[in-house]
């Protein structure tokens, strides 16, 4: 899990991609807010909604899958819903603790 929250937060950092980066771990609000805006089809069978999960403001964007499998493609800003340069904020939740 921590290398695919790296992979994508070195990825907008490096394309210079502003974004909100939500811990989980650490803060119980955001870790509810996630597991309920998860749709209902993008849910494990059994247990939560595991991080990295990506979202444009309250829109489910997808999973680290899904966001490589774009970024493979050449299609990140599209999956991200943005357009170059980009305007938009993107939160990332995350399940490490900063401390």
């Amino acid at each position: 899990i921590k290398k695919q929250q790296q992979d994508v937060l070195g990825f907008l950092e490096a394309n210079k991609i502003e974004f909100e980066e939500k811990d989980i771990a650490a803060n119980e609000e955001n870790r509810k807010w996630m597991r309920e805006n998860v749709p209902e089809d993008s849910r494990p069978a059994s247990g939560n909604p595991l991080p990295p999960r990506l979202f444009n403001d309250s829109r489910y964007l997808g999973d680290y899958e899904a966001f490589f499998e774009a970024r493979e493609n050449n299609a990140v800003y599209a999956f991200l819903g943005l357009t170059a340069p980009p305007g938009s904020k993107v939160r990332v939740y995350i399940s490490h603790s900063k401390q």
